[in-house]
């Protein structure tokens, strides 16, 4: 059994029958009032999140999650393929819904780690930085500051993502998938 101590950031336990990753914690503590933990869940199985307050007594069962690799192959009009990374013709199809934010940065032929939840893939977990081609990016304006510097570009993926101005179009950049923020230029466009 895990208590509200042992939730931490990425931590997946089971509530309400349901698996669930804690996302954000906080503890708090109230003067001669008992402490409590504040937390951001997501469920797996839903997507939805929930902000949940846990009180010291409260104890949950840790979920048994088991990973396997699967290697994107497309989508189309919501479901997304995937197949084993050795054999293509062991195809398994996700729902948009079960993927989370970070189906904006799927690209083909990306290995991915599936979660597995009851013997039924209940998400993804994508590389934490990874690099895609800037597809659109409008001129950087010189002295334009006071958007901090920023624009929006379009990668490979269809994803928008704000970037330095002297990013260009062509250029590689490295993305952190969890966040969804611009880390680093790989390589410059020709």
């Amino acid at each position: 059994m895990l208590s509200i101590n042992d939730l931490k950031i990425g931590t997946i336990f089971i509530f309400e029958n349901q698996p669930y990753q804690v996302l954000e914690f906080k503890h708090v503590h109230l003067g001669r009032g008992g402490s409590s933990l504040q937390t951001k869940i997501k469920n797996l199985i839903s997507g939805k999140i929930l902000a949940k307050v846990f009180k010291p007594l409260d104890s949950f069962e840790e979920a048994e999650i088991d990973w396997r690799e699967l290697k994107y192959i497309y989508n189309h009009r919501g479901e997304f393929w995937f197949c084993e990374p050795e054999d293509p013709s062991k195809r398994t199809m996700l729902e948009e819904s079960a993927l989370g934010e970070e189906r904006r940065f799927l690209k083909k032929d990306t290995l991915v780690r599936a979660m597995i939840f009851n013997n039924e893939i209940v998400g993804i977990d994508l590389p934490v930085k990874m690099d895609l081609r800037v597809v659109e990016a409008p001129p950087g304006i010189k002295g334009n500051s006071a958007q901090g510097g920023t624009k929006i570009i379009v990668l490979e993926t269809g994803a928008e993502i704000k970037a330095p101005l002297f990013i260009e179009e062509g250029d590689i950049v490295r993305i952190n998938t969890k966040t969804g923020e611009y880390a680093e230029r790989v390589e410059k466009g020709r």
